[in-house]
């Protein structure tokens, strides 16, 4: 099934419990070819999704900005990272600078991203799916299931294609 932002929170809402349960199934038996299958459903759901139709997870969240990010981002911009910093970011509560507002504040109307080509790195790697090692960022899958249609459906997608009675390896 695939969907839509505006069924995305009463849908995850309902899974959250039965993929909570999935992913620690799933840590417990290390599909050898997780990565692979992941990475495959992750390229298939975007031959599908159109990101800019949706840009939820720049309307809500904010990404981790490193330090290479800042530096990159700040150097575009053309003023000094403190003021960067200062105009733009706060640590928040696990210690990561992250953005004072939502939604992001370089993001268009037209949710194009005006520095796109210097994103922060979490940006331009989320949401995650294709990632190596996925079985270590689970929690960041439960959390983006929320934000992201995609991700509900490779979540999904995934659930069908690993089911947990079946040998996983």
């Amino acid at each position: 099934m695939r969907i839509n932002l505006e069924q995305l929170p009463k849908l995850a809402k309902e899974k959250h419990a039965e993929n909570k349960k999935y992913f620690s199934i799933l840590k417990k038996k290390k599909p050898k070819r997780l990565d692979l299958i992941m990475q495959e459903l992750h390229e298939t759901e975007f031959e599908k999704m159109d990101c800019l139709t949706c840009a939820n997870c720049c309307k809500t969240t904010s990404p981790i900005f490193t330090e290479k990010d800042i530096t990159r981002i700040s150097k575009y911009l053309r003023i000094k990272e403190q003021q960067f910093i200062k105009k733009y970011l706060y640590r928040d509560e696990d210690d990561f600078m992250v953005l004072q507002n939502a939604p992001c504040v370089f993001l268009g109307d037209d949710n194009f991203c005006f520095i796109y080509d210097v994103r922060p790195k979490a940006c331009s790697e989320y949401p995650h799916t294709n990632r190596k090692k996925f079985i270590q960022i689970t929690n960041l899958t439960l959390k983006n299931i929320e934000v992201c249609p995609a991700v509900y459906n490779i979540i999904e997608d995934l659930k069908n294609k690993l089911p947990i009675v079946k040998n996983m390896d």
